[in-house]
């Protein structure tokens, strides 16, 4: 018990003193999971709104395949994005495995089906009055996509939040894709796993924290959101 508290004590000393260390993979962790959540985002709430405001047969199939692709593992995207870029693989002449480019698209694969069917769930949440009133005025689709958009804009905020949140938190596709390479790879939860494995209880004490303090940040912003 006591190392465990001397430990806790270290990790603090760690943060106050913005140890390069530390603020160095906890910075990469930002950057990697924040460009994996912005590409997303791009990619989903377009194609979020096109399956909402069109009708086609197997909609409600396709819907449902992407709410059971919400609890999707890390380790098998993790395999996934390994066997397509290693050197074996169909795109393993780009050479991105064990790069932070490789960890951004792992990312991305793991929270666009979060992303786009929480959009889906947004803008099905929209009065259809709105909708309607809007048609009534002569407005365009493209004015009537921006119009739901606007409306439901807290319900999709929130879901690119919870990405992020899911995006910064997982560890068994950054640990297969990105190699845990230190200086170059090495994220919170990669490092978390490494240096309790080798007993370093201050480092991963310390990274666990900020992550901690990450998650309650967004757990905050959701709630703000889900309030208004």
């Amino acid at each position: 018990m006591t190392e465990i508290w001397d430990g806790l004590i270290k990790a603090i000393e760690l943060i106050i003193s913005l140890d390069p260390e530390v603020m160095e993979i906890a910075g990469r962790s930002l950057r990697i999971s924040g460009t994996a959540c912005l590409l997303a985002s791009l990619i989903c709430l377009p194609l979020g709104s096109l399956i909402h405001f069109h009708q086609f047969r197997g909609k409600r199939v396709l819907i449902n395949i992407i709410q059971a692709l919400f609890s999707l593992p890390s380790v098998i995207i993790g395999l996934f994005v390994f066997v397509l870029f290693s050197r074996a693989g169909p795109l393993g002449e780009l050479g991105i495995l064990f790069t932070p480019i490789a960890m951004i698209i792992g990312q991305m694969i793991l929270i666009t089906p979060i992303l786009l069917g929480l959009t889906i769930s947004a803008l099905s949440g929209v009065a259809k009055e709105i909708v309607d009133t809007a048609t009534s005025l002569g407005a365009s689709d493209f004015q009537i996509t921006l119009l739901v958009l606007r409306e439901a804009r807290y319900a999709v905020v929130a879901a690119v939040i919870l990405g992020f949140g899911r995006a910064i938190s997982e560890v068994g596709c950054a640990l297969m894709v990105g190699g845990n390479l230190k200086g170059f790879t090495r994220v919170m939860t990669t490092a978390i796993s490494l240096e309790t494995s080798k007993g370093e209880l201050e480092l991963s004490l310390a990274l666990g924290i900020i992550l901690l303090l990450l998650a309650l940040i967004v757990n905050i912003a959701l709630y703000r959101l889900q309030q208004r």
